[in-house]
Parts: structure tokens; C-alpha cells; sequence
């Protein structure tokens, strides 16, 4: 049995996405906890109650690019801002429904961003997430 990760943290205004992730993710086995929101300021919400030890803090964040009121590039650079302790480490993967070749060139360009895949998620990709980030 692979190890799994603590928290997902699930980023998307379309909630029929947050609910598909979840069933993924819980699935494949891959996170101990799921939390799902459903616009940028919510995220930055739960992220500071998690800096405060009031929630778990996630080890992974998934991204929803297109999203009313924040965007997920909108959030990146909130999400900078945040005073982080040095030692922590948030895998961030950005999703889109396109593969919008200025998204992904703009997503490589931001230093939060670890990866960016297209919507929606499988067992697949999240086995190699664990591989290349949760393996040691």
C-alpha cells in the first residue's frame, strides 16, 4: 500500500469538478484529506487559517485557472504574498479545460507553480505526482 499524502486542497468554482477530483483522489488512495473550495479568496482564507494551525495545511494544491471574482493567476500572486515558513513546501498544479499554450508558458514562468495538466484528473497522473514529489 502506497503512502498516503496528508491534504489536497482543491481550487475550482465549478463545484461538479471539486466533487470529481474528490471521488479521483479518494479512489486512487492518494491524500488522507480533501478539501475542496470554490473561488481564490476562500483558498487564501482556509491557507492562512492553516498558517495559523486552525486547519491542516495541504501538501498539494490544485488550481482551477478560469474562476469568477479571483482568478487562479490572481490567487498565484496573493498566494506569493503569504508569509510562509521557509521550511514549507506546497506542490502547486495549475488545471485548465485547454492547454492554451500562453497558459502553460505562464504557468512555467511562476515559481509557485510546480505543474500545470489539463482538467480532468486521473489516477494516472496522480501516481506520478506521489512518485515525483511525496516518494521520500
Amino acid at each position: 500500500m502506497k503512502k498516503k499524502i496528508p491534504c489536497v486542497l482543491l481550487i475550482d468554482d465549478n463545484e461538479a469538478d471539486n466533487f470529481y477530483h474528490k471521488i479521483v483522489i479518494e479512489r486512487s488512495e492518494f491524500a488522507e484529506e480533501v478539501v475542496s473550495v470554490t473561488g481564490g479568496q476562500e483558498a487564501l482564507e482556509y491557507l492562512q487559517l492553516s498558517l495559523k494551525g486552525e486547519k491542516t495545511s495541504p501538501d498539494l494544491i490544485f488550481l482551477d485557472i478560469n474562476m469568477p471574482r479571483m482568478d487562479g493567476w490572481e490567487f498565484l500572486q496573493a498566494y506569493a504574498a503569504l508569509e510562509k515558513p521557509d521550511n514549507e513546501r506546497i506542490i502547486v498544479v495549475m488545471l485548465s479545460t485547454s492547454k492554451n499554450p500562453d497558459y502553460v508558458k505562464k504557468a512555467n514562468e511562476i515559481n509557485e507553480v510546480s505543474e500545470f495538466t489539463s482538467k480532468p484528473l486521473t489516477a494516472e497522473y496522480l501516481e506520478e505526482l506521489r512518485e515525483k514529489y511525496f516518494s521520500k
